[in-house]
This record gives structure tokens, sequence and C-alpha cells, in this order.
């Protein structure tokens, strides 16, 4: 028998501290129970239980098993969340195959710089994907039928390991990099099942539950919702990408699959509660939600709470490098003077830090300071980047001597009168867009790459009334021979996601800069914030 096939379905298989191990524990409890319930179409759902999709789970993992891959090697999984994308990544747990999720809309380019980077071993993704033309290193295949469908077997390899360990990689996730690379985020089984075992105790959801899921799968906030769901024994209901931006379809789709939770970032909301207020309100079944990733403007969170009384509102705070780090409620009602809402206090078995410029802890009220995460569900590093990782893994302020690491987030926050935390930024260049972790050097080194551009600047504007939106200031390498905009917006689409491509650019003369000689990136911000 082969280290893989024991691996999936062997001893290994009821140890708690692995990723499919924890997901799958209601699948001996209670197979029978929905564990994905998927919108097809108008009054039609399709239901996968626990028995199913445990079923489906160790079928891919024995495909996955015959190709000969070892303990440890990547697999791209390129797919939106599905029954079948689930499955498969909790496959790769069985297997002991980190999975790294990447997005469809994955420009190629960067698609290949994540797979020559993990140095990954296979490429998955579903039935009907369009990617063609991938790296001859990594063996292909398609999923979606129940089996896997190989057109490319990954190169032959020497099987070294023999036993899957929790404190093995369970998964990467790839975020904007300040260098201008993509950034992989390596997660342990034993890091992100102590964050799942966190934030159930929370008591978010019960088995009766359906979680709907509104993130790609390539944002750690889609495994936070399956992880909820399914360490619950309740269902993940995927929200189909394409029917998010339309209120009314979006609604359908929480009112045919009978959604109790819904989950994402709060710009969700906005179009439904401008245009279809009424219809929202009529989803009395709606029992909670938890929100993440950028601010719930104050209005908008009121409107929320008007329209769904029933509702426990939950504000979510955290890193990729975590998952999260704290679950706190909403005040109901919302106080009237309220400014700002609190992030609260770490979940169960973590703690937040603050520590100010010189190193010192900072406990009393309303001082600022950065927030360091005490926590088991530390990432393990970021891939093949030992000094990002250095500079984010740091030892425990509170005894350096004990050899203890916790994470230094970059956020500012200071504590509220009861202890509680308020967020208040980032210390480097790092913004958010729709709930997505941008480093603003990412696209200004993007952008430089055109032979127009001499240098590069890019700042998060925010207007009244309108999402924050990204803005690129640019100096041409020759006044007489200027960029187009429009040329240099379809440049970064190249390469860069979607929400990080910049949504206007403009040329300047020279770039204002600061009494350090660095761009003034609030100059540019405060000017921009009042163009159109």
């Amino acid at each position: 028998m082969s280290p893989s096939t024991r691996t999936a379905a062997g001893p290994l298989a009821g140890r708690p501290a692995l990723l499919h191990s924890f997901l799958l524990s209601a699948a001996d409890t209670a197979p029978d129970s929905p564990a994905v319930t998927e919108f097809v179409a108008n009054d039609t759902v399709r239901t996968t239980t626990y028995g199913e999709l445990r079923d489906l789970a160790r079928t891919y993992a024995a495909d996955l098993d015959a190709l000969g891959l070892d303990i440890g090697d990547r697999v791209i999984l390129e797919s939106h969340t599905s029954a079948h994308a689930i499955a498969l990544f909790l496959a790769c747990s069985m297997a002991g195959l980190p999975f790294v999720p990447v997005s469809p809309e994955t420009p190629d380019e960067r698609l290949q710089t994540v797979m020559e980077a993990t140095g990954a071993a296979l490429h998955l993704q579903t039935e009907n994907g369009t990617r063609e033309h991938l790296p001859q290193q990594a063996g292909t295949a398609r999923f979606g039928s129940g089996r896997l469908r190989v057109a490319r077997r990954p190169r032959a390899r020497t099987r070294r390991r023999t036993e899957l360990c929790p404190t093995d990689t369970a998964y990467m996730i790839f975020t904007s990099g300040s260098t201008g690379r993509p950034k992989g985020v390596v997660m342990s089984h034993r890091a992100v099942v102590s964050f799942y075992r966190g934030m159930l105790s929370q008591g978010i959801v019960g088995p009766q539950d359906r979680v709907a899921t509104t993130s790609p799968l390539q944002f750690d906030f889609s495994l936070l919702d399956i992880g909820l769901a399914l360490g619950s024994g309740a269902a993940v209901v995927p929200v189909p990408r394409n029917l998010l931006r339309w209120p009314s379809r979006f609604l359908r789709v929480l009112a045919d699959t009978g959604a109790t939770q819904v989950n994402g970032v709060p710009s969700i909301w906005r179009q439904t509660l401008r245009h279809l207020p009424e219809r929202l309100a009529g989803l009395t079944g709606i029992r909670g939600v938890l929100f993440c990733g950028e601010d719930f403007p104050l209005p908008e969170l009121r409107e929320l709470q008007r329209l769904l009384p029933q509702a426990r509102l939950i504000n979510c705070y955290g890193a990729t490098e975590s998952m999260a780090a704290s679950f706190t409620d909403v005040p109901r009602p919302l106080p009237a003077d309220l400014e700002k809402l609190s992030i609260g206090y770490a979940h169960p078995g973590a703690e937040m830090l603050l520590v100010d410029e010189s190193g010192r802890l900072v406990d009393e009220p309303g001082t600022l300071g950065e927030i360091h995460l005490r926590t088991p569900a530390l990432f393990t590093a970021y891939w093949d980047d030992p000094t990002a990782s250095a500079a984010a893994r740091v030892p425990d302020p509170a005894e350096p001597r004990s050899g203890q690491l916790v994470l230094r987030t970059g956020d500012l926050a200071y504590r509220g009168p009861h202890g509680e935390l308020y967020f208040c930024g980032r210390v480097d260049s790092q913004v958010q867009i729709r709930g997505n972790r941008v480093e603003l050097g990412e696209i200004e080194r993007r952008l430089r790459e055109h032979p127009q551009v001499a240098e590069a600047v890019v700042v998060l504007v925010e207007r009244a009334a309108d999402e924050p939106r990204l803005a690129a200031c640019v100096v041409a390498q020759d006044r007489a021979d200027s960029p187009d905009d429009g040329r240099l917006i379809a440049f970064c689409s190249r390469t860069l996601q979607p929400y990080m491509v910049p949504d206007e650019v403009h040329v300047l003369d020279a770039m204002p800069v600061s009494p350090n000689g660095k761009a003034d990136r609030r100059v540019l911000a405060a000017q921009l914030a009042g163009t159109r």
C-alpha cells in the first residue's frame, strides 16, 4: 500500500488535528445531513450530504494517489467554491498535498508565477475550465464528474514521506506582496484546525444552519466559511460569483437555498440595501451575518440591523497569516454616537497585544500600538521568503527569552476603556479593496515595468458616497510621449488580479515628495479625493 493511500484511508483518518478529519467529522455522526447546498437555477438547488462529500473526497484522493505524488507536493486548485472543489481540497488534505487555491479569473502570467514559485506538481481545474498553455513541469487534470480526468501526468518522483503530520502544510494562500511578487502564506494542519476550534467556540452556527459564502476560493475568508459550516455540522452555501453583483439574484440565491448565515465583505450588501431593502427584510430565516476585510459604513450597518432585526451581526478581524483573530458582536442597537466599531478581543486560545514603536507593551486605553497576535494558529512562514517570514514572525514581546513567536500584524489599534481593541489602519502601504488585502508596491512595480513610465505611486482614494478606488499616479519617461491611461490599465490587467487593477490613472509632470524625499502619498490622496 502506498504512503498516500495509507494516509488517506488508514490510521490517520481519525486524527482531529488534520484538516480533512476535522471538517468531515459529521460524516460519521450525521452522514445524511446536508454538507453543501448549491444554487443551480431559480427554485432548483443541489445538495451534497456529508456522507457523499466524504465518499467523493476519498475517490479524488485515490485518483491523486495514483499519480505518484509525495506528501508535501503542491497542487494548484483553480476553481470557484463548489461541492467538488471542497471535496478536492479535502482529498488533497487526505493525501498530504498542500493545495494552492486560485481563481479562474487569475491572469495567466500571475498563475505561472505562482506555479513556478511553488514548484507545483499538478494543476487542477474544472471540466469547463478554459486555462491552457500551463507550464510543462506540472501535471494537469480536470475534475467535476466525480473522478479526475488527467491530461498530463506529473513528472515521476521518488516518494520519501510515509506519515502525514499535523505540522505539515495544509494549504498556501497567495496574497499581494510588498516586494512586488505574490507572497505565499503557508498554513499547517495544526494551525488551521486550532483556528477553527477557536472560532467554533463562539457558537456562531449549529448543525441546522446553512452558511452562505460569498468570497472567492482563493481568499482565505472562503476557507473560514467552509470551516465554520463543516466544523459545526452545518451546510456550506456557495453564492455563484456571477450572481453576487446583482442584488435581486443574490437575494434569490439566499432564499432558494434557505441560507441562515451570510458571510462576506461589507460591500456585498451595498446594492441590496440601496435598491431592494424590503426584499431583504423578507428573508426572516437569516439569523446571522459575519463580515470581515473592510470597514462597514455605520449608516449601512444600521440599515442592515433594521432590516434583519433577528440576525446576530459579527465583526470579524484578522489576517491571512492566522485566518482571523477576533469575532465581535455588533451592539444592538448601535449607539447613536458610535463612531468606530470595536474588533474586541482575540478568540479563545489566542491573545492580541499592542506594542509601541520602542517595543514596549501598551496597556493604557487610547494609546496607539501595533497589534501582535499570540496564537497556535500562526502561519508557518511565507513560502521561500525567510526575510519576510522573520519580519512577521517575531519574538514574543512579553518575554522574548521564551523563544515563542507571535504575528506582527502591521495593523494599528488602541484599547478602549474595557481593554477592547479599535483598528486604526496599517503601518505600511497595504490597503483593503473589496475585502482583499492589496500591497500597493506590487501594483507600482507592474506600472514601472511599462516602457513609458518612469515613476509610479498608487494610492487609495476615498470620495464621499463612493467606494474606495485605486488611483495610479505616474510620471512619463518622456514628456513628449505621455502614456495612455487606458493602455496602462490594460497593461496591469495582464498580470494583476482584477481587484488590484487601478480604477484610474493620472499622468503627472512630477511626483510630490515629503521632506525625506519619498513620494508623498497623503498629498496625492488628498488631491485626488476632490477629482472625478
